[in-house]
């Protein structure tokens, strides 16, 4: 047995959890707001905490989970010790993705965008990202937003194409979850995203 397994989970497993739920909710509903998670752990390498306490909120028996395999071996015997969740080779099959170098993908539309008849059977991304400043700004519009909402998270350029692709799908499409080390930006498929140009 990996000693790494025992490594605690949430310190609060019941009040951590439901905080950490009302964080992904609330981010969720007003996509570009940071949520902090305040929940307190120890994560293995490559796991923020911030991720990991999602992850051991959203993830259980039922859930099959693709975790990039750029993530060292440590981080799936953790995951699969707190939370028992199924893991998949194939990013299609998956409800939700783990992802820390979200450049190192090539393609997002390998995941499932979910059918017709059952959009909700999409797979949900949980992606690490540097920084929610330091990217290039894009300006959200769509439900949940006041008017505008500016974000800059650090991303591949690509990936603002294939959320306009992702945002027209809808009702189809992938959901995201945006984790720094201690917060969280939700960007629902409804979300949709405008660049900024320099006049």
């Amino acid at each position: 047995m990996n000693k790494v397994t025992y490594l605690p989970g949430l310190q609060d497993s019941i009040h951590d959890a439901q905080r950490t739920f009302r964080a992904l909710l609330d981010a969720n509903a007003r996509p570009g707001t940071a949520y902090w998670i305040t929940a307190e752990m120890s994560v293995p390498l490559g796991l923020t905490p911030a991720c990991g306490a999602a992850c051991l909120t959203l993830l259980d028996l039922d859930v099959v989970v693709w975790l990039q395999p750029s993530f060292v071996d440590e981080v799936r015997a953790w995951l699969l010790f707190h939370t028992g969740c199924r893991f998949t080779q194939y990013p299609e099959k998956a409800d939700f993705a783990i992802i820390q170098d979200l450049a190192a993908l090539p393609e997002l539309s390998i995941f499932n965008w979910g059918t017709a008849e059952k959009p909700e059977a999409s797979t949900t991304l949980l992606i690490q990202v540097e920084s929610f400043e330091m990217g290039q700004p894009v300006m959200l519009t769509g439900p949940g937003v006041l008017d505008q909402q500016a974000i800059a998270p650090i991303l591949p350029v690509y990936f603002w194409d294939f959320w306009m692709q992702n945002h027209q799908a809808y009702p189809q499409g992938v959901d995201v979850f945006l984790f720094t080390k201690n917060s969280v930006i939700g960007l629902p498929r409804t979300a949709k995203p405008e660049m900024y140009h320099d006049s």
